[in-house]
């Protein structure tokens, strides 16, 4: 994937001005950085969300998967179906249970998202963007909400289901990149 010369403007604050950005398939990206300097910006470029002003976007693949800041979950349906509702029949109901287990959710399986904590709706949205067949998974702050250890298991997660695909996150947290051995951008 590739950006070039990348302009973004919100009204008369720019945030990208001829940014450039090349990410090998199959490689690990995180792009860190304090709040305001177009991170999230780069990645909703890059799932085509969002336009660039000027410049040119090539090589993103068609098949993507997103982990964004807001974890957007059905607040009715169960665990388990925020999970199953995204995903082709091909996968089949023991993986996902395999991955409630994983990252410590298999006893709220059943439980209805609306009585999550954020901690866990973000476990949920991280194994649903994993469990999707996609080329490219792009992940917006992907361990906001976890305490350490949890961190650690879901970085773990992230790494072994990883499987060859692109993986892009953005992060405020220099220590990411580090967790997903992933090449830094700093903004």
């Amino acid at each position: 994937m590739e950006l070039r010369k990348i302009c973004k403007s919100y009204g008369d604050k720019k945030v990208l001005q001829n940014f450039d950005l090349t990410i090998p398939d199959g490689g690990r990206v995180v792009i860190s950085g304090v709040s305001g300097r177009g991170k999230t910006t780069v990645l909703y470029l890059l799932m085509g969300l969002y336009s660039p002003d000027s410049g040119e976007i090539l090589g993103v693949p068609q098949r993507i998967s997103a982990v964004f800041q807001e974890d957007r979950l059905p607040p009715e349906f169960s665990v388990y179906n925020c999970i199953r509702y995204v995903l082709p029949r091909s996968v089949k109901p023991q993986r996902i249970y395999d991955s409630l287990s994983a990252l410590s959710l298999a006893d709220d399986a059943d439980k209805p998202a609306k009585e999550l904590s954020g901690g866990m709706r973000r476990r949920v949205a991280i194994i649903r963007a994993m469990l999707y067949p996609s080329d490219a998974v792009f992940l917006d702050e992907p361990f906001t909400g976890l305490d350490r250890e949890t961190k650690l298991k879901a970085a773990s997660y992230i790494l072994e289901n990883a499987k060859g695909r692109t993986i892009v996150a953005v992060s405020h947290s220099d220590e990411d990149a580090e967790l997903l051995r992933a090449i830094q951008i700093k903004m």
